[in-house]
């Protein structure tokens, strides 16, 4: 299990925010065809009721941007995910399909707005006094600590499908390495693989929605029980 804590620079610069991460045992595929035929009805609907105008009309959205330019990032260089999923969506362009578990994630992002963070929670490193406790299960046997700060200049981060990235100024998740994951990009060294065994999904509320951000985490347990042959897994609010 996962204890996420949130720093005083994030409280001071961002006090709305509210959190909420689904943990669960999964199992991923390259291609669900019943997913995508989800995904594909809903994006139709989705169009037809919004247009890319009315992205400036989304809460969870702009303050997910007011968060980026409090923390010291410009939005519109470092867009954030969900944002740059809807628009996307809004411009008529098809998803990209990665795997399921990635898919299932960019769904419920775009269903509410929210930059969500999808990791393989077993490559999420715990301390060294935890692993030496609990070597075999780390996660399940003790709470594997995880920060929300805001990122250092010159802070190595590698985003996925990024490289380098200068995460300076933007919200950041860490583990006792370093980052793992941003609302722009999550990092390379716990993204998801056909291999991931345990996903940690974070919703990111900078709107300070508490029953949204909820709504959207029990959203992701819906789809895990649909399609990644989950029980749907644990709720952390924070």
């Amino acid at each position: 299990m996962f204890s996420i804590s949130i720093s005083e620079e994030i409280r001071e610069r961002c006090p709305e925010f509210v959190g909420a991460a689904v943990f669960a045992s999964v199992v991923n595929s390259e291609f669900d065809a019943a997913l995508w035929q989800e995904i594909d009805r809903f994006l139709a609907d989705y169009r037809s009721r919004y247009t890319p105008d009315s992205i400036k009309l989304m809460p969870s959205i702009e303050a997910t941007r007011t968060a980026y330019r409090r923390c010291g990032k410009d939005p519109s260089r470092y867009r954030p995910s969900g944002e740059a999923l809807v628009r996307r969506t809004l411009k008529g362009h098809d998803l990209y399909r990665v795997s399921t578990l990635v898919d299932l994630i960019n769904l419920a992002s775009i269903a509410y707005g929210y930059s969500i963070g999808g990791f393989d929670a077993d490559k999420i490193a715990a301390p060294e006094e935890v692993h030496a406790e609990a070597p075999v299960s780390v996660h399940a046997a003790v709470d594997v600590p995880l920060t929300l700060g805001i990122g250092r200049e010159g802070e190595p981060y590698e985003g996925i499908g990024r490289g380098p990235l200068n995460i300076a100024g933007l919200p950041v998740y860490r583990d006792a390495i370093g980052g793992i994951g941003t609302p722009t990009s999550d990092h390379e060294r716990t993204k998801l693989s056909l291999e991931t065994r345990h996903l940690l999904a974070i919703v990111n509320g900078y709107d300070g929605n508490c029953d949204n951000v909820l709504a959207c985490a029990q959203f992701i347990q819906d789809l895990l029980r649909r399609y990644a042959q989950s029980d749907g897994g644990t709720i952390i609010r924070f």
